[in-house]
């Protein structure tokens, strides 16, 4: 109870919504669930458990594995969890990136850091002069360390395979071969 309103639980509220949802949106909903303590991946499988012939319960599970509540925003979540292709290398979300001395310089949306390419996803907040101020110390510190920071807005979103051609071919720069 909340405010005397009765509430549902993050894992009963995931399995609600899978019955409604898209498979991306259910995993940005579970994804900030577990981000912000609602869910935890043992009280969703104990959930799940319990779900068969439930509406949704499918796609639920189906969903589950991916949510891992690193990513800091619904689009961080979308292009985190989107299709791979074949043709790119296995990703890292949320990670931190660090000089060859193991100093923490910043943290990534999305990284390669076998060939220190790092992806950005750029929200409005990052318009704001003091995010900006701390946007451009931190692309310094990561350029200055090596890494090469492709960064996307909203509209790159809605178009994956401008991501992945110039994931993929920051990625050819630096060394990798399909």
């Amino acid at each position: 109870m909340v405010g005397g309103l009765p509430l549902t639980s993050g894992p009963q509220t995931f399995l609600d919504l899978a019955a409604r949802l898209p498979a991306a949106e259910l995993v940005a909903v579970g994804d900030a669930f577990v981000r912000s303590g609602e869910m935890d991946a043992a009280s969703l499988a104990r959930r799940l458990e319990r779900a068969d012939r439930v509406r949704g319960v499918v796609r639920a599970r189906a969903c589950a594995p991916r949510l891992d509540g690193r990513a800091a925003s619904r689009p961080e979540t979308s292009s985190a969890t989107g299709r791979r292709p074949a043709t790119c290398p296995t990703r890292s979300c949320r990670c931190r990136c660090a000089t060859g001395g193991g100093r923490e310089v910043a943290h990534a949306d999305l990284r390669y850091p076998e060939w220190k390419v790092a992806l950005e996803y750029e929200g409005r907040q990052h318009a704001d002069p003091d995010q900006f101020a701390r946007d451009v110390d931190r692309y310094s510190l990561m350029a200055a360390d090596g890494w090469l920071v492709l960064r996307f807005a909203g509209r790159h979103l809605g178009s994956p395979v401008v991501v992945v051609d110039r994931t993929r071919r920051a990625l050819l720069s630096r060394g990798w071969r399909p």
